[in-house]
């Protein structure tokens, strides 16, 4: 079988957004076409509580799936259609925004705050879609034990063990956790888009190293192999989906097809008549 090569290295950027979070943003409006039908990829690794604790108050979205996933921290979360939570240590938040939500999320003070937003796009067909949120309890995603570490499968399939079923592109995304100097050979499907993205530690990939915050976008293949290095752990997410291959069109937090979708949204936002 063939190792899938890196193509693309992506190193993640200081930023600040929200009302002051301070995180790393890794995947953006320059990464669109390479990544389909990813759009963007925010990190958040802070043990100071005032990096973060400002939060994201509430802000509307549509067109897209944001996957909030965190490995350390609580984020506290309510919207427009009375939905409230919180996301824990271990789980994670799909979110469709659809036709249109409203939302906030909130940081809560932790020993460390770990984790990433990924931002998923919606097929043209389905952009308007009901808006609804699928909540992923630790206890709802698949565990393989393998080689001094753990392969969590938050969606998707890893070795016949299953994670949940996204309700719109059927994304993979696995949580990777190796022992130093330990390896893994993980089976990618043809013709999908593959990232890697290193959320903590440096790992090599195909006999090259790259620093932790790091996008690793992958070729054609069928596995994708990452080794930790001697005396260090690495963890790192693999994400996996098919590309939409459609035109985008990206204002802030909405993503349509057209500037004229576009502007109708924000329109609608003025209007008052976002929420349908």
């Amino acid at each position: 079988m063939k190792n899938s090569e890196v193509t693309r290295v992506v190193h993640g950027k200081p930023a600040v957004d929200g009302a002051g979070v301070r995180l790393n943003r890794v995947l953006g409006g320059s990464t669109v076409e390479d990544f389909d039908p990813f759009l963007m990829l925010d990190s958040f690794d802070s043990r100071n509580p005032e990096d973060y604790i400002r939060g994201f108050p509430m802000h509307p979205h549509r067109g897209i799936e944001t996957i909030t996933y965190l490995v350390a921290g609580e984020i506290a979360h309510e919207d427009s259609l009375g939905n409230k939570g919180l996301i824990t240590s271990g789980a994670c938040q799909w979110m469709t925004a659809g036709s249109g939500i409203l939302h906030q999320e909130m940081p809560q003070e932790a020993e460390r705050l770990l984790g990433l937003q990924l931002w998923l796009n919606l097929p043209a067909a389905e952009k308007m879609t009901t808006p609804k949120y699928f909540d992923i309890e630790p206890q709802d995603m698949g565990l393989v034990e393998e080689n001094g570490g753990f392969v969590k499968v938050i969606s998707g399939e890893y070795k016949g063990v299953r994670g949940v079923t996204p309700h719109h592109i059927q994304a993979t995304l696995l949580d990777v956790k190796l022992d130093e100097g330990q390896g893994i050979e993980i089976p990618v499907k043809p013709g999908e888009t593959v990232f890697v993205f290193l959320i903590e530690g440096a790992g090599m990939l195909n006999g090259e190293i790259f620093e932790e915050k790091t996008a690793l976008l992958l070729g054609e293949g069928e596995l994708v192999e990452v080794c930790a290095l001697p005396g260090e752990v690495v963890r790192f997410i693999l994400a996996s989906a098919p590309p939409l291959h459609e035109p985008v069109a990206w204002g802030g937090p909405i993503v349509m097809n057209t500037r004229e979708e576009l502007q109708l949204a924000f329109d609608e936002l003025r209007a008052g008549t976002f929420i349908k």
